[in-house]
């Protein structure tokens, strides 16, 4: 495809463009630069580096853990969240600590600053306002982008992260406008080219819910929901939350809501036809709620502030684009919201994303080297997703540029890989949100070990700071040599602990028994053992007791723990050893899932060639094409004995190919 018409080649040549500034761009960038690369970033607005489009917060069931290994990996989104916190909760906290989950409500306005000085004072980054219309591509190799203006920016590898903006648009009720936010415009051109170039689209939609002056409402009338004091920090090693917290409020839709949102559903974009594309599945709208759980008395819903320099207030749970009267009629039909003024209206937003099948385990467009996608465009939903996507793709793109190999991260080794393998593997027919349930080695995924498990990558690649990686390396030995020291302090049978569980029949011991072994028990604490642990265990144990943990937790990020021990690293010390048995066997799990990984598939694999194999299993095969035996087995349809039918053939195949190289 010819390039459009340019006005100005800018001179230079950069290592790495990427396109868009949003939570997956800025990753990018910053991890591109951090690798020793030459980078350019163009967004159609610098004001609205890093903005939080949609809800105010960071984190989630499945969320927190991508947060996590971005922050390992030397991303920005947890430091940026920790600076912006004024609400943090602790999600699941009655469950097992692989699915525990920290959601940090942000200052928006505060995030988005955040994120911009990050970028800005980062050497090597230059910042463009412009809007990409076009791919520099010339005879069939990608040279850069085209902006609007006719500027061509020259690199050797482009990173893209359209966001919502792909052939966008905007729909409230029977309106609609051009856009990927409301009030911003929509990048139809560049949509249409990659059309052009040959890749498959997919419509996806999404949307988000009205904010409301937070003068107009009655806060007496909604259930007060407080986070957590002191709040507990997202990034492993930065400084801790500082701003002061926010309380916010909960209240439910009623009978009357969702009579008027059944009378207003004729007129939904939803449901008369207008929208094509298909939502979330575990972010539906309110239309969507009450359509499909018709007998539910009321649905929760969260008053979220936006910050501290605003009056905005977010409706979380009430995402609709129904007509604005309908949605004024609605929001004041809700407990606390019955005088509400609505600030900005609730909208839906279709768009254009590629079938991120088209991309290989590096999110790199295999027609075309040098082109990589991150974020929404790949059919995914969620900061979280776009920013774990964006620094897996900028290193990428700085590999290709340095003519680097990138190391591949598998599903065993983290939520990243569990995210690339999914959407390289399966597909994004719906937009795609990460859980834990998706991960099937998550008690190794944890987010407390996020560090532990992704230093030697980020090391590798240069992500993470010499001060970074002693840090950590000084962090796994002190874990080892407390959980090995838990391991080898014995407990006599006389000590009053043990005479004090045997009293309420948690068993008798007759034979000494080793710290570990009582951490195991249900209940069990350091607390409770404190009169016996080594003398650093027993102190950094106090220094975590009531109004020392935020102390605990400063000393944590300056590695200055007393004995190089704090509070996180007690709680992991504790999760390590009572998950050692369910951890050896998910290792011989994880060894299994290498095995097959290691099993390449060929590209010119005839699959009607490969008895025993059904229809759907075929279809699914040539569709997807995937790269090992392990990636095929993760299909859907793909039942064992296909599988194993598939090994079959590459054995003999295998075998035919031996038996004729030895042939003399």
């Amino acid at each position: 495809m010819s390039a459009p018409a340019v006005s100005l080649v800018h001179p230079g040549r950069d290592d790495v463009i990427v396109v868009g500034g949003g939570h997956a761009g800025a990753e990018a960038a910053l991890a591109a630069v951090r690798m020793g690369c030459q980078v350019r970033l163009i967004t159609t607005a610098v004001d609205r580096i890093g903005w939080m489009s949609c809800n105010p917060s960071v984190g989630g069931v499945g969320k927190t853990h991508l947060v996590a290994e971005v922050d390992a990996l030397g991303g920005e989104i947890a430091r940026c969240a920790d600076r912006a916190s004024v609400h943090t909760k602790l999600l699941h906290h009655t469950r097992g600590a692989a699915v525990q989950a920290l959601r940090a409500q942000c200052d928006k306005l505060e995030y988005a600053t955040a994120m911009r000085e990050r970028l800005e004072g980062q050497d090597g980054l230059s910042i463009v306002q412009g809007t990409v219309s076009a791919l520099w591509v010339e005879g069939g190799r990608l040279r850069g982008a085209i902006t609007s203006h006719g500027v061509a920016y020259e690199s050797t590898a482009v990173v893209l992260t359209a966001g919502t903006f792909l052939s966008a648009v905007c729909h409230v009720g029977d309106r609609q406008e051009a856009g990927g936010r409301a009030g911003e415009g929509s990048a139809n051109a560049l949509g249409q080219q990659l059309r052009d170039l040959g890749l498959r689209l997919i419509r996806h939609k999404t949307g988000t819910c009205p904010r409301v002056d937070g003068r107009s409402i009655d806060w007496s009338a909604t259930e007060p929901d407080p986070g957590l004091r002191p709040p507990p920090a997202m990034a492993r090693y930065g400084p801790p939350p500082r701003l002061p917290q926010m309380d916010c409020a909960i209240t439910r839709t009623t009978a009357e809501s969702h009579a008027i949102i059944r009378d207003a559903i004729p007129r939904s974009p939803l449901f008369s036809g207008r929208i094509e594309g298909t939502g979330p599945r575990y972010c539906p709208s309110i239309e969507d709620k009450v359509v499909r759980f018709g007998d539910r008395q009321g649905h929760t819903l969260f008053l979220e502030r936006e910050g501290w320099r605003t009056q905005e207030v977010y409706v979380a749970g009430l995402s609709t684009s129904l007509p604005v009267d309908a949605q004024l009629a609605l929001v004041r039909s809700i407990p606390g919201l019955t005088q509400a003024q609505i600030v900005r209206f609730g909208y839906a937003v279709e768009y254009d994303t590629i079938d991120p099948r088209q991309l290989g385990r590096d999110l790199g467009l295999e027609a075309q080297p040098g082109l990589f996608f991150a974020g929404q465009v790949n059919g995914t939903s969620g900061y979280e997703e776009a920013a774990a996507q964006g620094i897996w793709a900028g290193a990428a793109a700085a590999c290709f540029a340095q003519e680097r190999e990138l190391p591949l991260l598998s599903r065993a080794d983290a939520y990243l890989g569990v995210i690339v393998d999914d959407l390289t593997t399966r597909g994004g027919d719906e937009p795609y949100r990460m859980l834990t349930s998706r991960a099937e080695h998550r008690l190794t995924l944890r987010t407390g070990n996020a560090d532990l498990r992704l230093l030697p990558i980020a090391a590798a690649l240069g992500l993470v700071s010499a001060d970074q990686l002693a840090l950590t390396r000084t962090r796994h030995q002190r874990l080892k040599e407390a959980v090995a020291a838990l391991e080898q302090t014995q407990l006599a049978p006389s000590a009053p602990v043990l005479q004090r569980l045997a009293d309420h029949g948690l068993g008798g011991f007759g034979t000494p028994a080793s710290l570990a072994e009582l951490l195991r028990r249900p209940g069990m604490t350091f607390d409770a053992l404190r009169p016996y642990l080594p003398p650093a265990l027993a102190a950094a144990s106090a220094a975590t007791d009531a109004g020392a943990a935020e102390g605990a937790a400063e000393g944590a990020a300056a590695g200055q723990g007393y004995g190089g021990l704090d509070a996180l690293d007690l709680e992991e010390v504790q999760i390590e050893i009572r998950y050692q048995a369910y951890q050896r066997r998910e290792q011989g799990r994880i060894a299994r899932t290498r095995r097959a990984e290691a099993v390449a598939l060929p590209t010119d694999l005839d699959y009607d060639a490969v008895g025993a194999l059904s229809a759907e299993a075929r279809q699914r095969l040539r569709a997807s094409r995937p790269a090992t035996l392990g990636a095929a087995a993760r299909l859907p349809g793909l039942t064992p004995a296909a599988v194993q039918a598939l090994y079959l053939h590459l054995e003999l195949r295998r075998r035919a190919v031996s038996a004729v190289i030895s042939d003399p």
